[in-house]
This record gives structure tokens, C-alpha cells and sequence, in this order.
């Protein structure tokens, strides 16, 4: 069979569909793309026709994401007349609004603040009910790609095991922004790893004090941080000993007037006699004996 014949025969195969859709008269009108800024807002334009002539009853117009008929609604509004407003029964997190009127065709919807989150596929879709219980939906949808200035993210100073310092520099940004270190005497080596729309740029083996400073840059903007870099400078050795020594010295010098003080106060209190005691009676047999004796009107015989 020749590739010429293949060619017709596909094309006479395809052709019923093609016509089916004409005459069906319905058809959604989306573009295949549209782009957003992060924190603003973005319109998502969608039109249709419909082979009815004039239709005043119950219309729904339906967004979903991700894909087509079985994708998570995020919008859907209902009017039920001309003369009736499209009333909002969907709208994930609140930042989905109908800007257009479907009694006039028109299902565009426009979603506020945009998030990393938004970057999906969207899908319109229009149902009547009533008379024709007609409905249709766009089958490919519009890809919503988003963009940002780049903004610095994070920004430290850190040690590795070998205790040396780096320092460390993320960023965002769509196109994914590109990272660069200034500082003093700059001539560190660095490394650069990228996740979706982040980017993280480290400079290693710090050794000079001093302001390093952090800057992205990408087709919509630049955006600066920066860090502080300061060692600590130690003593030398031999001065470090007796700085030692004599912080230790005055402890143990410290530690030894408080026990002479403490024994000082302890002598003095078993040796110096108190004027308010009162010396204990003692009780001596022989004194016993004489009290006894002399109630009886006897007396001991004396040595």
C-alpha cells in the first residue's frame, strides 16, 4: 500500500469527526498558553458557541486544573436567566473571579496572587440545562507558566567539619535567577545546586573579615543580600598559658581566703564565752550524798 493511499485513507477517516464537530456548533476558543507574575494576577480567557439561537435558561460555567473532565474544580458559577447574575458556588481559596458573562459567550476567569502552586493546566467548561442538557469543555486547555523577579531567600554564615567557614546564598526567581558573591579579596571556590525555581550558591573557605554580598539577576529583575564575616583572633600560645594560669591563681586564692574566713568564724564561736549562757548545775555524786546525809542528820566519816 503506498504512503500516498495511507495518507487519503486517514484523512477520509478523520473526516466525519470533523464535519461532526462542525455541525455539532459548539467550539471554545482558548489560547494554548499565558503567563503570570507571582503575587499579581492573571486573566484566563475562554469564548465559545453554541448551535442554540437564543437560550435564557440555567447556564453553568466550570474552570478545572490538571486535567480535562475529571480535573479538581477550582470555579464554578451558575446563572439561571439572562436577567440573573452567574452566582459563585466555587472558588478554590477565593482568588478565582469571573470576569466575563457567559450569556455573552464569554467564560474567562481571572486568578489573583498568584503562587509557585498556580503553574498548572486549565480547563473551561460550559453546561446548559433545561430544554438541551447541552455541555461542553475545551480538551486541551491553556498551560499557565508564571514568572518572578528573583528575591533572596536566605542568607548565612556557616562552618564545615573541617572547621572552616562558608557562606551560603538561595534565591528564587523565574527564569531561575544567577548568583553572585562579592566581597573582600574575593578568590573562594563555590558551588551551585538548583531546585525547581531556587537556586543556592556557596562560597567556601572564607578567610578574610569583612561585608560578602549576594546578587541574583534574571530578565526581570536583581535583587542583594548580604553578610557580615568576622574570625575570632586568638592569643598567642605563651600568652594564652598565663592568662591561664592566672585566672586559675586568683580562684584558688579566691577559694582560700573564704575557707580561712569560714574557720576564723568557727574558732571564735567555741572559745569566746557568751555572757547570756547560763553554765549547766553540775550533778556530783559526792554533793548528792551530802544533801542526803544532812536531811538524815548524818555525817560522813572524813580521811
Amino acid at each position: 500500500m503506498s504512503s500516498g493511499f495511507i495518507g487519503l485513507f486517514r484523512f477520509l477517516k478523520s473526516l466525519p469527526l470533523v464535519l461532526g464537530l462542525q455541525s455539532n456548533g459548539w467550539s471554545i476558543q482558548v489560547p494554548s498558553d499565558a503567563t503570570g507574575e507571582i503575587g499579581k494576577a492573571v486573566v484566563l480567557p475562554c469564548t465559545f458557541t453554541h448551535p442554540h439561537k437564543a437560550y435564557d435558561q440555567t447556564l453553568t460555567t466550570i474552570w478545572r486544573i490538571k486535567e480535562p473532565y475529571s480535573g479538581m474544580v477550582v470555579f464554578k458559577c451558575v446563572t439561571h436567566s439572562s436577567s440573573d447574575l452567574c452566582k459563585t458556588t466555587v472558588s478554590y481559596k477565593n482568588k478565582y473571579k469571573l470576569i466575563g458573562n457567559p450569556r455573552h459567550n464569554n467564560l474567562s476567569i481571572k486568578v489573583d496572587n498568584l503562587t509557585w502552586s498556580d503553574s498548572n493546566r486549565y480547563f473551561c467548561r460550559v453546561e446548559f440545562s433545561g430544554d438541551f442538557h447541552d455541555k461542553y469543555e475545551s480538551r486541551t486547555g491553556i498551560k499557565l507558566h508564571l514568572t518572578a523577579a528573583p528575591r533572596i531567600i536566605n542568607i548565612t554564615i556557616g562552618s564545615n567539619e573541617d572547621h572552616t567557614f562558608k557562606a551560603q546564598c538561595t534565591a528564587e526567581g523565574e527564569p531561575l535567577p544567577s548568583l553572585t558573591w562579592t566581597g573582600p579579596l574575593l578568590s573562594n571556590t563555590t558551588s551551585v545546586t538548583s531546585v525547581n525555581h531556587q537556586i543556592t550558591k556557596e562560597l567556601h573557605y572564607l578567610t578574610h573579615d569583612g561585608k560578602y554580598t549576594c546578587t541574583a539577576v534574571n530578565s526581570h529583575g536583581k535583587a542583594e543580600g548580604a553578610v557580615y564575616f568576622y574570625k575570632f583572633k586568638g592569643a598567642s600560645g605563651s600568652w594564652i598559658l598565663i592568662l591561664m594560669f592566672v585566672a586559675l591563681g586568683s580562684k584558688v586564692l579566691v577559694l582560700l581566703m573564704i575557707v580561712g574566713i569560714a574557720v576564723f568564724w568557727s574558732a571564735g564561736d567555741v572559745t569566746a564565752p557568751s555572757t547570756f549562757s547560763r553554765q549547766p548545775t553540775q550533778d556530783s555524786t559526792y554533793e548528792n550524798l551530802d544533801r542526803r546525809n544532812n536531811c538524815g542528820s548524818q555525817r560522813l566519816p572524813t580521811e
